[in-house]
């Protein structure tokens, strides 16, 4: 298993950021190792339960995993993805700091089978791509909602 937490301040009101980040097919835009991510159900509303289909890159081999949304509360979202090799979790913790949004994120990735075997040797490639996400997500959401939307000076 190899587990990944960052904490970022985002400059957006805590319930729009939940919002936004509820909907996993925003992965495309915050997650720099997500090629596509679609509703299995177009049209359905991001409730829990909700399921993608998402492709990813990492170390240069495609891969694909069903995430679905088992935990949706006002300061948690709970994502778990599946594939025949790998279970991935993510889990966002939120809270209001000074009219900004406090975000703990953690990715952790259980393998399975052979692959299992490999994820010791794999820390550094999920660091990277946390610090991918640690760049990346802000810049998502000031791009989504606008530089420090809603928020006081």
């Amino acid at each position: 298993m190899v587990e990944v937490e960052r904490t970022l301040t985002l400059h957006h009101p805590l319930p729009e950021v939940v919002a936004y980040l509820a909907d996993f097919s925003h992965a495309e835009e915050w997650d720099p190792g997500t090629v596509s991510c679609r509703p299995t159900r177009a049209g359905a509303p991001v409730a829990k339960g909700a399921e993608w289909h998402n492709v990813s890159t990492f170390r240069g081999r495609r891969t694909e995993l069903r995430y679905r949304l088992v935990r949706l509360e006002a300061q948690r979202l709970t994502f778990v993805g599946r594939n025949r090799t790998a279970t991935s979790t993510d889990d966002l913790a939120f809270r209001e700091e000074n009219g900004a949004t406090l975000l703990t994120y953690r990715a952790r990735i259980e393998f399975r089978g052979m692959a299992r075997l490999a994820s010791p040797f794999l820390r550094g490639e999920f660091e990277r791509l946390g610090d991918g996400v640690a760049r990346r997500m802000p810049a998502a959401l000031n791009s989504h909602f606008g530089s420090g939307a809603g928020l006081p000076g």
